[in-house]
């Protein structure tokens, strides 16, 4: 027999590398179905949410985005189905249990911005704190001061540029510190300039390893996030990864907008 020459073996593959861990799932929804009399808004709507991710749910209106927003930040409840937080169901919370969830987990910017017009901007925030537990005027203050508003902290709404009050509703929504943000058509009603501040705000908080969760049907902001969830009569039809990682982080903190 032979001899088999140990230089005619080859060497074994290296190992592969290793993978990096996956985060945490901090909100899942199983089955979630809502109906509002024979209209189906969500149809079994599966979906996971990983802690630090910025997240779009996209789609036309009435493709159920804006419910499923509203059932995970309890402003709604499901017809059927559940929804887990940090692995609890928010079926067992009652109508205080849910105010005291998104007053302590939850930050909400809204397209509209909601605020109290007879209240300047640092008295906005303050009142979101009172909610929480008490007011702060420091801290209020420094999250005015991070999104580039403290030298418009006695202005009431009115006198403040569209831009300018989106960001004092995002400041309100960081003010208690909240596990989650969620932002319904944030720049909706925004010109280009005051788009390109508040997505870099967003997208500042997001390096920062908050979790995000944006409600747009403006496809043009969909390289700012990880991942785009798309709607349609209710159910999710897609579910991918973007290219944020290959857009650039824009300045947060400018002058006045125009």
């Amino acid at each position: 027999m032979s001899e088999i020459s140990v230089n005619a073996i080859p060497p074994p593959p290296p190992p592969p590398p290793p993978t990096a861990p996956q985060r945490e799932v901090v909100i899942e929804t199983r089955a979630l179905t809502k109906r509002f009399g024979t209209v189906t808004a969500l149809d079994h709507v599966d979906l996971k949410i990983r802690q630090g991710e910025f997240l779009a749910f996209m789609g036309a209106s009435g493709s159920g985005k804006t419910t499923l927003m509203n059932i995970l930040t309890c402003l709604d409840t499901p017809t059927d189905g559940h929804v887990l937080v940090d692995g609890a169901d928010l079926a067992t919370l009652d109508d205080e249990g849910r105010r005291v969830f998104r007053a302590e987990k939850i930050g909400l910017v809204f397209q509209q911005f909601h605020l109290i017009p007879y209240l300047s901007a640092l008295e906005n925030l303050m009142l979101a704190q009172h909610y929480h537990s008490m007011a702060d005027e420091a801290a209020a203050r420094a999250v005015l001061d991070k999104v580039g508003l403290g030298h418009r902290v006695t202005h009431l709404p009115h006198q403040l540029s569209g831009g300018e009050q989106q960001r004092v509703c995002i400041a309100r929504a960081l003010v208690n510190e909240p596990r989650f943000i969620f932002a319904d058509e944030p720049t909706g009603n925004l010109d280009e300039e005051n788009e390109r501040i508040v997505l870099g705000l967003l997208r500042e908080l997001h390096q920062q390893g908050r979790t995000i969760i944006m409600v747009t049907h403006n496809p043009d902001l969909t390289c700012h996030v990880d991942r785009v969830v798309r709607l349609h009569h209710g159910k999710i039809v897609t579910d991918v990864a973007t290219c944020a990682a290959n857009c650039p982080i824009l300045p947060a903190r400018t002058g006045p907008a125009k």
